[in-house]
Formats: C-alpha cells, structure tokens, sequence
C-alpha cells in the first residue's frame, strides 16, 4: 500500500516558494500507478504567460502502517528545459526495494496503448482546406518533438499567402522548421516555380509525408519537395542547394525562434540558401520572412543576430517601422482588404520581413 502523500502544484515564477501561490492547489491523495504515471504535469495557469514550468514529484512506498513515514519531493524544471527527458522513479520499500520505469514506452504499455495517438486537425485558409494528422493533445505536453504540432504562427501565414498568391508567385520557396503540417508550403505549390518543405526531425518529415499524400493530388504533391534541413548542418545544407543552385527567393519560417541557441544557426542556414542576387528581372527582392510568438528569445536578440549574417528588417507587423520607411507598406498590403484580421488567431502573433544586403 503506498501511503497519503501530501502534493503541492504551484503556478510560480517563484519556482523556490515553499507554499502554494496564487494559483496553487494543495491535496491529499493515495497514488496509484495510474497517478504516478501523471506526475509530470504541465502547470495550466502558465499558459498564458507564454512559457511552461514542469512538475516532477518522487514518491516513497511506505508501509501502510499508521504513523509510516513518507516522503515526497517536488522538482521544478525550469522554462528553459520545456521538454525534459520522462524520467524514472524510483520507488522504494524498506523491506522490499521496487524500481519503477516510466519510460515513455513502459508508460504506454501501462496505459493499453502501443503507440502515441494522433489526431486530424481541420484548417481552412480562404478557400484552401486541409485536414492535417498531429500527435493528439494528450501527448503533447511530454512530447521531445515541437515539429509533432500545429502552430498558430503557421495558421497565419498560410491565410496570408493564401490571400497574397504574389508573395511566392513564380518564385522559389524554402520553408525553414516546417514540422508535419506544412501547410504554407502547401499553399505556395499553387503558384510558385519550386517549394521545398524541410524540417529537421525525421519523425515530423514522416508525417508531413503523410499530410501531403492526404491533402495534395498529383501533379501537385510532385511538385513539393520535402527534405531534412538541420540548421548549420553543412551536409543538409549542400543537399538543398543541390535541388536549387541559385538559392531561393522566399524563405518562410514559423515559430522557429523560441530556442536561443538555434537563432544564429537558423540565420546562418539562411543566409546559404537565399539568393544572392538584390533583385531578379522582375525587380523582386529575396526575402526571410518570419512570422512568431515571441517566447524566450526577445526581438531585439533576432535582429541582432539577423544583423550579423547580413539580414536587414525593413518590415514589421503589426508594429511598421518609421514612417520614412520605404518598406513599411509591405506586410501591411498584405492585410488591406481585411479579410485576413479575422484569420488572426492570436494578438500576440508577430511578422518579420527581413532582405538580405
């Protein structure tokens, strides 16, 4: 029998409270192994501050006897580990010592599944409409794989290049970090000369596979490439410019800069794969545009390191640059008709328009 363990959650930015705040709730409960099983648990409250705190709690089996000691620890892991390894817990008997793991397969066979469950998201960008298969909610606050998601930064910018065909009009695609849905990609096969989808997690890749086979019909899927790009990878990058020797002359990336150490190599991968060339015959300039939430990195670390491989902001959204600006226009047009403020899905989404010098 395991014994009562007493269990605090805390919605803290004081992670070193020793008493429930604001948001904390505090109880009594007797663990089974279905409860262990749910140790690790996103706080809720956290959500709206944009970040995630994680909770992992060590049990020790007592004796049932009354008066039985009992012990309990709880372990904050911080913001800047959101996707922490599922440990192992140890559980311990004086007479009897019992290790327990909670592996993410011993944890799935526990529960009578043999796989993690995905489910079909329904998008619709004007008149574009994909049904798109990601890892069910379920899984996804323990998931290693942000690419096993659909992002609201991807929702946007797919209704905007749904809305705007002349972003990537007889234009060359990339998208950087598109994750399984590749849903702006899919939308710029419509009209663009080449589109390459790539990712750098091979289980995103394979069910981004999976989506163009449910969502696109031949000739179109032909024409999206899908290839995995490990930012400041040299192998990776050589094999994309071998699908594009004069580079691109879009390349989109959403919600790819919430890691701060990924931010130079993203730019750096960037700055190889864009063309080189100001303008083309059509008097078009290449363009890194980067639509997000600002999490843990904050704009002024993007530009400082977009500055640094070359990269120029000349547009912003939805806060334009100086009114002298010759470029402020640019996203803005995109949203002149109105149409797109309803496809918004959030304020706190962000646009940047970046040419290269």
């Amino acid at each position: 029998m395991i014994d009562n363990v007493l269990f605090t959650l805390c919605c803290a930015k004081d992670v070193t409270a020793t008493k429930p705040l604001a948001f904390g709730q505090i109880g009594v409960v007797k663990p089974n192994l279905k409860t262990m099983m749910k140790m690790k648990t996103r706080v809720p409250s956290l959500e709206c501050c944009g970040f995630r705190r994680w909770i992992q709690a060590v049990f020790r089996v007592g004796s049932g006897i009354s008066g039985g000691k009992t012990e309990s620890k709880v372990k904050f892991l911080g913001k800047d580990n959101d996707k922490p390894e599922i440990p192992k817990i140890i559980i311990e008997d004086s007479a009897n010592e019992m290790e327990v793991d909670i592996s993410e397969g011993m944890a799935l066979e526990m529960f009578g599944i043999s796989s993690p469950k995905e489910e079909i998201v329904d998008v619709i960008s004007r008149d574009y409409s994909f049904k798109i298969k990601v890892l069910s909610k379920e899984y996804q606050h323990t998931c290693k794989s942000t690419g096993l998601m659909l992002w609201e930064s991807a929702r946007l910018m797919a209704s905007v290049l749904a809305a705007n065909q002349t972003i990537v009009s007889g234009r060359s695609v990339l998208e950087l970090g598109c994750g399984c849905a590749g849903i702006c990609s899919m939308v710029a096969t419509r009209s663009a000369n080449l589109v390459v989808a790539t990712d750098g997690d091979t289980k995103a890749l394979d069910l981004l596979n999976q989506n163009l086979a449910l969502n696109l019909q031949p000739p179109t899927l032909a024409s999206l490439i899908t290839r995995k790009l490990e930012w400041g990878n040299r192998d990776d990058v050589e094999s994309i410019k071998r699908l594009n020797d004069r580079g691109f002359d879009v390349i989109i990336g959403t919600d790819v800069t919430y890691i701060a150490d990924a931010i130079s190599p993203l730019f750096a991968t960037a700055k190889e794969l864009i063309r080189s060339c100001r303008r083309d015959k059509e008097g078009s300039t290449p363009a890194l545009i980067l639509c997000h939430v600002l999490r843990r990195v904050d704009e002024p670390s993007i530009l400082s390191a977009a500055s640094e491989f070359g990269f120029r902001l000349v547009d912003r959204w939805p806060n334009a640059l100086t009114s002298a600006s010759t470029f402020q226009e640019i996203i803005q047009s995109w949203f002149s008709e109105g149409s797109l403020e309803t496809c918004v899905p959030t304020t706190a989404l962000n646009i940047l328009y970046f040419h290269k010098l």
